[in-house]
């Protein structure tokens, strides 16, 4: 662990560097999470002086990953750490992988979860997806909903660690994720309050934290990114460059990378291998204990089997063998067991050809070489294991493997920077541009009336690997209503999980009344429709607007253009509307009535020609109409978004969640503050001698009984008492505790007050005679006020000791602490507000002039000064006046 923080610390440095504040800390604190299956990471962008502008949250066990887990356990929600306490012993209410059932069927969902041993209720809701049942009075939640309570506890462990509210965030998403997933994590994370500045794909957010500290201007770089995590295994080519741009003026050189391909296997992870052991002790258990018991069928067996395995594929990453011990496994018979690497090793072994082939495709499809490839980083967690290290080495053909990331917190502190970057609040100094792309193609098709089905009814809209965001526009001659269609490039380059290549439905209506009301009209070209879709930052495919396109020619009135009354001719005029006369039979008939006018008055002026004409004329001009048309989505099965109503409702039930969980810690926590102060009070009574001198027998023991009423109250009807009523009994205790506690402390801290007062009055003593020996000028009447303050001070203390004296310790005190302190601070504040006070200036006396010659001088000052002020007025007018302003810059330059 220290070596790894080592490691870190050089790019902690530069991201510190990289950073700059803007605004309020408020405003600017944003934050990241590495929403993984198995658990999540938060990384929070905050520039509160004092804090580290990006750092990874840690969580109430002072981890920096969290279980993303959420429990329902008689009656109560946990999340996080909480609910992982409760898998041994009620793993069907401890739920596990809901972000990789966002989007599925149920069919899919159901297969996943037996395949894991996740013995959750489930039940196929009305969109055809998984819902998960969570308790026995039917409460039902959807995936998106269980991933909105995970998200919620990223929002509050940032908000915990930044000090401040947080609700801007960017969160990741595997490369294999499609538009259902995509679609659906970001309606969770709505659900959870968060406003999602992007989702960002995990390779992007792990070559943004490789390239934020390099500088590619001399050497541009191929990196192969390589991430096995608990379930999905992805290579990713990134390349990174530089290129010149301006900034102030400057041409600075400016760090870029772009995402040239991924490839995936969203089935292959550290979980497979764990797995593999899960059944080979599986079996072996079985043979133990015979009588055809078959562990497999017993959820919370497997559970403890999980958990002790997953122990066991850490200790085999660093050993050549491991143990295992599960302590009544099943029946109460406890399971122990060793295992071997090799063995290890041998169970996964066709794990270890499918790990390379994502790195295999990358290579196939770039057409690079090995020679080529300046680095290949590992990430994930299961790239610790040896044996695939040693697979991808001897497949790489290289000696080492490059390992300069952090393994578990590169991508989330890559997606950190990304929502610096995309705050209004934050401004990275340091640049690193990010082009990313569409893991998926998407082809557009029409359906509608009178639409012929051919090569152009459908279209590939978005080519894989398209840079993200991105808008694309498609035009159809078309005059009635019609469907539009999105779906994946290819049926057989799917995300997981889906069977059918459709996306959305998209049902465009208006069409039909726009023909009829304008075909009638003198249409130029046949009316068409416009479709605008846009590729989202986060890799959401949406029709975004259509509009129906009019094209009409028709006469219009226009004023008439000034005759120029200089050497005008009749037949100018009347050759320019001649050749009008030759665009339609309309405009002849106009021509033909406008030339017998002007030819009757041929033989008047100019004048009276120009007044004579109309103000207007006829002209052919082209117009344009938009008219909007309308969009209704259709999205049918597991793919569909929640609706508004499932939506409301589901802000509904986690707000009354939330709340409720609120309630269940104030309660905990006063529950705790309840019986710590019992405990403590108890133990100072009975070992702390001072107590016996501010307190009488009778008052300890009445003190005690009542303790003791509540300590019995607290483990019989109080454990299931309410915040309020733990807050009365602690009021209670506190209203006889506080008055004791308050002498007991003023027992040491009242003498040490009116000590340093004495200390204080004496050297008083020494600053006084100070400044009567140096400091002159001091009004006397302000030093007379301090020694007399002084002096009263000490009179105070003298009676107070005494009058202290004749009171028993066990009543009030005469006088306090904090009495003498604010007496002393009171003097303290007189004597440095004197010590502020200035020594005068010494007076400059002017020399004595006779009465002419100061009266010439001011008349030459004068002069200056008005010539002076004039020079400035008209620099301030007018800067063509050269000698004059050079005059007063110099002069202002000098002045400055």
């Amino acid at each position: 662990m220290r070596s790894r923080m080592a490691s870190l610390l050089p790019k902690v440095a530069i991201i510190l560097s990289s950073l700059v504040f803007l605004f309020s800390p408020s405003q600017s604190a944003v934050f990241s999470v590495d929403l993984g299956s198995e658990s999540l990471k938060v990384a929070v962008v905050n520039l509160k002086p004092g804090q580290i502008p990006i750092s990874v949250a840690i969580n109430e066990m002072s981890k920096r990953k969290s279980p993303a887990l959420v429990s329902f356990h008689d009656g109560d929600r946990l999340l996080g750490e909480e609910a992982a306490g409760l898998v041994a012993r009620y793993p069907q209410k401890v739920y596990s992988q809901a972000r990789e059932l966002i989007g599925k069927p149920y069919d899919f969902a159901k297969r996943f979860l037996d395949s894991m041993y996740l013995p959750f209720e489930v039940k196929e809701d009305s969109r055809g997806a998984a819902s998960f049942v969570v308790d026995d009075n039917g409460a039902e939640y959807s995936p998106e909903e269980l991933v909105a309570m995970i998200l919620s506890h990223a929002v509050s462990l940032a908000e915990f660690h930044s000090k401040v509210p947080i609700k801007d965030a960017v969160i990741t998403v595997p490369p294999y994720f499609g538009q259902a997933e995509r679609r659906g994590l970001v309606q969770a994370a709505q659900l959870a309050g968060i406003n999602v500045l992007s989702l960002i794909n995990e390779h992007s957010g792990a070559a943004l934290q490789y390239g934020i500290d390099k500088d590619f201007s001399n050497e541009s770089r191929h990196v192969i990114f390589y991430d096995m995590g608990s379930s999905s295994t992805y290579a990713a080519l990134v390349y990174f460059s530089a290129y010149k741009g301006k900034e102030y003026g400057k041409t600075v050189s400016v760090n870029q990378f772009q995402v040239k391909d991924v490839r995936w296997n969203p089935e292959l992870g550290g979980q497979n291998m764990e797995l593999r052991l899960v059944e080979y002790f599986a079996n072996e258990f079985n043979a133990q204990v015979g009588d055809g018991i078959d562990v497999r069928r017993f959820p919370k067996a497997m559970a403890k089997l999980k958990k002790q395995v997953k122990r066991t594929k850490e200790i085999l990453s660093a050993n050549t063998a491991a143990p295992i011990s599960v302590e009544s496994l099943h029946g109460d018979v406890d399971f122990r067991s060793t295992i071997t690497r090799e063995k290890f090793e041998e169970l996964c072994e066709d794990i270890w050809e499918k790990s390379l082939i994502p790195v295999k495709e990358v290579l196939e499809h770039s057409g690079l070489s090995m020679e080529q490839i300046y680095a290949v980083e590992l990430i994930g967690g299961a790239t610790r294991v040896p044996k695939l290290q040693a697979k991808l080495q001897e497949f790489l053909g290289r000696k080492e493997l490059d390992r300069h990331l952090d393994a578990d917190e590169a991508i989330v502190l890559g997606a950190a920077l990304h929502a610096a970057n995309l705050s209004d609040g934050i401004k990275l100094n340091r640049k690193l541009g990010m082009i990313d792309g569409s893991l998926y193609g998407f082809v557009v098709e029409l359906n509608g009336p009178d639409l012929l089905k051919d090569e152009s009814s459908k279209q590939l809209l978005v080519p894989r690997m398209k840079k993200l965001p991105s808008k694309m526009f498609r035009s159809i001659n078309h005059n009635k209503d019609f469907e539009v269609s999105l779906a994946y490039e290819s049926e057989h380059h799917l995300p997981t999980g889906v069977t059918s290549p459709e996306i959305a439905q998209y049902q465009i209506s208006g069409l039909t009344d726009a023909n009829e009301k304008y075909s009638s009209r003198n249409l130029s070209s046949p009316i068409k429709a416009n479709i605008h879709f846009s590729l989202s930052r986060s890799g959401i495919l949406s029709l975004d607007r259509a509009d129906a396109v009019i094209e009409i020619t028709e006469w219009v009135e226009v004023p008439r253009k000034n005759l120029t009354v200089e050497n005008s001719t009749i037949s100018s005029n009347t050759s320019d509307e001649s050749g009008a006369r030759n665009s339609s039979e309309e405009s002849n008939e106009s021509v033909q009535t406008d030339s017998g006018g002007i030819s009757k008055t041929s033989n008047i002026s100019a004048e009276e020609q120009a007044a004579a004409e109309p103000a207007t004329e006829r002209k052919l001009k082209k117009r344009t109409f938009r008219v909007p048309l309308k969009i209704v989505e259709k999205i049918t099965g597991p793919g569909m978004s929640l609706s508004k109503d499932i939506l409301d409702e589901a802000k509904r039930k986690l707000q009354a969640l939330d709340k409720k969980d609120a309630e269940r810690k104030r309660t905990a926590e006063l529950k705790n503050n309840l019986e710590g102060y019992i405990y403590t009070t108890k133990e100072k009574i009975e070992t702390l001698e001072e107590f016996e001198k501010v307190s009488t027998s009778e008052e300890r023991q009445s003190f005690v009984e009542k303790l003791d009423q509540v300590q019995d109250w607290l483990y019989t009807d109080g454990e299931d008492a309410n915040a309020t009523e733990f807050q009365e009994r602690l009021d209670q205790l506190k209203t006889v505790g506080d008055p004791i506690f308050f002498r007991l402390k003023e027992l040491t801290a009242r003498p040490a007050a009116v000590e340093y007062a004495h200390k204080y009055i004496d050297e008083l003593k020494q600053i006084i005679q100070e400044w009567k020996a140096n400091k002159s000028w001091l009004p006397k009447e302000r030093v007379d006020e301090v020694i007399n303050d002084a002096e009263k001070l000490k009179n105070w203390l003298d009676e107070k000791e005494v009058e202290q004296k004749n009171t028993s310790g066990f009543s009030k005190p005469a006088f306090t602490s904090e009495e003498v302190y604010l007496k002393v601070l009171d003097l303290q504040n007189k004597v440095a507000s004197i010590n502020r006070i200035q020594k005068p200036k010494p007076k400059i006396q002017k020399p004595i002039k006779n009465e002419t010659e100061s009266s010439e001088q001011n008349t030459d000052n004068s002069n200056s000064t008005s010539s002076d002020d004039s020079s400035s007025s008209d620099h301030s007018a007018d800067n063509s006046e050269g000698p004059r302003d050079e005059t007063v810059d110099e002069q202002l330059h000098d002045e400055l």
